[in-house]
This record gives C-alpha cells, sequence and structure tokens, in this order.
C-alpha cells in the first residue's frame, strides 16, 4: 500500500528548471529562450496555446481591418477604382479570420511547444509555495511541479469591466467578442477611444455598421501625440463614425431581455442606442487566482518586476513575470523582448529589460495606420528636458501621395542638449513600416548630424526622414 502511494505521488509529481504559468506569446516565448538555453521547461496553460493575440487580439483584428483597407485603397488610385464596383463581402472576412485563427485550434501551436522540447499541462496552473506549482488539469486531475531555477508567470490579461451602472449585468462585447463575432450589428456603440475601440469602430463601420465611439477624455487615443487624436478622429469621421469625446457613460442596460437593443446614457444626460456595446477600455493584469499569497504577494493588480523581470519582494529570485501582467507594457512584442530576456537571466545570462521604458513601438492598424515610438513632447518636457519639435505629412512626398490618402501627420521629438530623437509619431501610408527606423534612432541614439547620410530610397514614404531634417535645420 505504502509502494503504491508512493508511486502515486511520483507520478502527480514531476521537477523542471522553469516552470511557465500562461502559454500566449510571451509564455511560449519564455520556453523557447529556455529550451534554447538547454533548460527544461513545463508550460501550463487553461485556454489555447498561443493566447490572446492569436486569437482574438492582434491577429484577427487585423485580418478584419485588412479587407476594407485593401478595397479602399484600390478605390483612391484611379484606374484602379474602376474595377471596385460591388461591396465588402462581409462573410468572406470573417471566414479569413476564422482561417488565421484555425477556427480557434491550437494544435498547431502544440505541436510547436512540442518541437522545442517544451512539456505542456492544460490546466488551471497557481503557485503553492516557493518554486512550487499546483496544476488543476482539465481532465479532472492534478499536478505538482517544482522549479529548480525559475517560476515565471505569464497570465497576460483580459479586458477591464469599470464600474459603470448596470455593465457588470449586462450582456456586452469586450475585445473577444468584436473579433470572434459572425455578424455586424446594425449599430454598434463603443466605450473607450483607445487602439481596440478605434480599429473596432473603423471595422465595423465599413462592414456597415453605424458606429458612435464613446470616450470620457477630451481625445481619442491618449497615449499617443494631440495630433495623431487629431488626425485620427477627423479620418473615422471622414469614415461615418461619431466620436463622442469628453463624454462618460453613466449607465448602461439591454432592453426586451438580454438580445434586445442596449442603452448608454451619458453623466450628460443623453440616451445612446445600439444592437452591441464593445467596452475597450483598458486590461487588468490575470492575476486573481494565482496563489500569490503563498509567496507573500496579494494578488488582483500588476506584479512589480525588477529590470531582469524578477518580481519584487519575493526573495531568491526564482520568481519572475512577463508581458501584461507585470504592468510595465501591454503590448505583445514588448512582452516577447521581455521573454527573450528572462530566457537568457535564468540560463545565468546577463540581460537587463530597458527599451520597454524608453523605445516602446506601437502601431495602430487602421487606414491609414498611426505609429509612435519613445517619447511625447509632453512627457519629455515633464522629464525636464529640452526639447525640440519638427513635423511634416508624409502625403507630400513622392511616395506617399502615390498611396491617395488625404490625412496624415509625422513628428519628431528632439532632445536638443544630446541632438538625438526621443520620440517619433506617424499617420499615414506606411506609417507602421517607417517606424522601426524610429526606433533604430532613438534605441542607438543616432546623432541627427548621422542621420543626414541616412539617405530614404526615391519614391518610398521614408522619404518623410528627409523632410523632418529639412524642417529642423529650418529650410
Amino acid at each position: 500500500m505504502a509502494n503504491a502511494e508512493t508511486n502515486d505521488r511520483k507520478d502527480r509529481e514531476a521537477s523542471y528548471d522553469v516552470i511557465v504559468i500562461g502559454a500566449g506569446s510571451t509564455g511560449t516565448n519564455v520556453a523557447w529562450y529556455a529550451r534554447d538555453n538547454d533548460l527544461s521547461v513545463a508550460v501550463v496553460e487553461s485556454e489555447l496555446v498561443g493566447g490572446e493575440c492569436s486569437y482574438w487580439a492582434c491577429i484577427p483584428s487585423k485580418v478584419l481591418l485588412g479587407s476594407s483597407a485593401a478595397v479602399a485603397a484600390a478605390r483612391r488610385i484611379p484606374g484602379a477604382a474602376a474595377a471596385v464596383n460591388g461591396e465588402l463581402d462581409v462573410d468572406a472576412v470573417f471566414a479569413r479570420r476564422t482561417q488565421w485563427t484555425h477556427g480557434w485550434d491550437d494544435e498547431a501551436q502544440v505541436s510547436w511547444l512540442k518541437r522545442i522540447g517544451a512539456e505542456l499541462f492544460r490546466g488551471r496552473g497557481q503557485l503553492a509555495g516557493e518554486r512550487r506549482v499546483e496544476v488543476a488539469l482539465d481532465d479532472g486531475g492534478s499536478r505538482t511541479l517544482t522549479a529548480s531555477r525559475a517560476v515565471v508567470v505569464a497570465s497576460g490579461s483580459r479586458a477591464s469591466i469599470p464600474p459603470i451602472d448596470g455593465l457588470r449585468e449586462t450582456r456586452v462585447w469586450d475585445n473577444r467578442g468584436a473579433t470572434a463575432a459572425e455578424r455586424v450589428p446594425g449599430r454598434l456603440l463603443v466605450l473607450g477611444g483607445g487602439a481596440v475601440g478605434v480599429e473596432m469602430a473603423q471595422a465595423y463601420r465599413r462592414f456597415g455598421a453605424e458606429v458612435t465611439i464613446v470616450e470620457r477624455a477630451d481625445r481619442l487615443l491618449g497615449s499617443y501625440e494631440p495630433e495623431v487624436s487629431e488626425v485620427m478622429r477627423a479620418v473615422l469621421e471622414a469614415d461615418g463614425v461619431t466620436v463622442l469625446s469628453g463624454t462618460a457613460a453613466a449607465s448602461v442596460a439591454r432592453r426586451e431581455g438580454d438580445e434586445g437593443p442596449v442603452t448608454v446614457s451619458t453623466q450628460d444626460g443623453e440616451e445612446l442606442a445600439g444592437d452591441e456595446l464593445l467596452v475597450a477600455i483598458g486590461r487588468t493584469p490575470n492575476t486573481d487566482e494565482l496563489g500569490l499569497e503563498t509567496v507573500g504577494l496579494s494578488p488582483g493588480g500588476p506584479l512589480a518586476v525588477d529590470n531582469r523581470l524578477r518580481v519584487t519582494g519575493v526573495d531568491g529570485g526564482w520568481l519572475y513575470a512577463a508581458g501584461d501582467v507585470n504592468g510595465r507594457v501591454l503590448l505583445t512584442h514588448q512582452g516577447k523582448y521581455q521573454a527573450r530576456i528572462i530566457g537568457d537571466v535564468i540560463a545565468g545570462k546577463d540581460g537587463t529589460a530597458w527599451a520597454d521604458q524608453r523605445a516602446v513601438p506601437q502601431v495602430l492598424f487602421t487606414d491609414p495606420p498611426a505609429a509612435s515610438v519613445g517619447m511625447t513632447e509632453q512627457q519629455a518636457r515633464d522629464a525636464g528636458r529640452e526639447v525640440k519639435t519638427v513635423a511634416a505629412d508624409p502625403n507630400r512626398v513622392a511616395g506617399g501621395a502615390l498611396h491617395g490618402h488625404d490625412h496624415g501627420m509625422a513628428k519628431l521629438v528632439i532632445d536638443q542638449a544630446r541632438r538625438v530623437v526621443v520620440g517619433a509619431s506617424f499617420v499615414g501610408p506606411d506609417a507602421g513600416e517607417i517606424l522601426h527606423s524610429a526606433t533604430i534612432a532613438i534605441v542607438g541614439e543616432v546623432p541627427l548630424e548621422t542621420l543626414w547620410h541616412a539617405v530614404p530610397a526615391y519614391p518610398t514614404t521614408s522619404e518623410v526622414w528627409l523632410r523632418l531634417l529639412e524642417a529642423d535645420r529650418g529650410l
């Protein structure tokens, strides 16, 4: 009997160098880099391997935006416009979205984890003391995993539900509802004018919905430069989106039951009616049910980390947090950046995260796209820097003009003392692709005089860099 109990315990217990809680894009990259350093890895995931980005955010949202952008691009160009004489096939767009999400089946990414030699445990993982993770398996069993080197929390985030009267009791869309939808509502209300709200507003407006954005701040896209906000508002309004900035929701309700119309009452006494309501007001880290109390931490908020991504307040330096869950930067590419550093640090190599505090690129995949990296002008001034800004219009260089856009802007924030770029913003054709040159300039602290010798090819939209450098010289 004793031998049977011992064998059963061995079956339920296993030890690895590294245990990763969460198999989204960040967690799988932690696993990859740890395996590349010849460390044994266990990955615990309660949903789909690949996470939010693959199935409900980055990938499906870009598919939904891409088809209408392609049609709009053709319609802007004489000659091509004559060939576009039909309406957007929304059912085909949804089908393509489902193809790109593999029908919300993660077999391909599970196979990839197996190929790199990581072991996957499907279930909910919780910390159970130092270097220990208890897994409640999906099949009803349980496993106890022990890490010889590190446990990495990469459990991501979920859509925030603000304390608006009636909202929690009302069926609404979050980003998952919007990207996984199978039909277009006649009227879509959007709470929040950040990236998710703006992208989905444009997508569904171009699918034929009447769309209204309700944003309590005075402008859209508060993390971007004010000039970006102004241009993007003009873009949305040109598409027919109604933008109500400086408007706060007071209450939410559905009439006629769960499938009836939804009403948003504003604090100004206005009532807005829609068929669906998308709530896009920030993200909340998934730390509620991680067993943090077993290692002396409080659940519910982001996990504070140092620049080696080790969770502060935990002795021994064995607990790490990467991606949305640590609250540093809630962007997929920054989570992957942190994952690469963690994989090396755990293996004993030198590594420090700093780009996610100094040179964070972000792209809005609207038509036209918007992009920024580094500091805004206000952030630079608040940091005590002597700042100069220069501006140009990407639609007025040959490469940009060929796209036929009406709206655009480009702006550099220059540290005058060091004569380097510390921030850059673009709205217009190829903005997301141009952005990386700005990221390199900021990360490399490339002097402006040196940038004069980085000659943009003609005719490309990147020539806007030349216009910006000329503006700096007063030309």
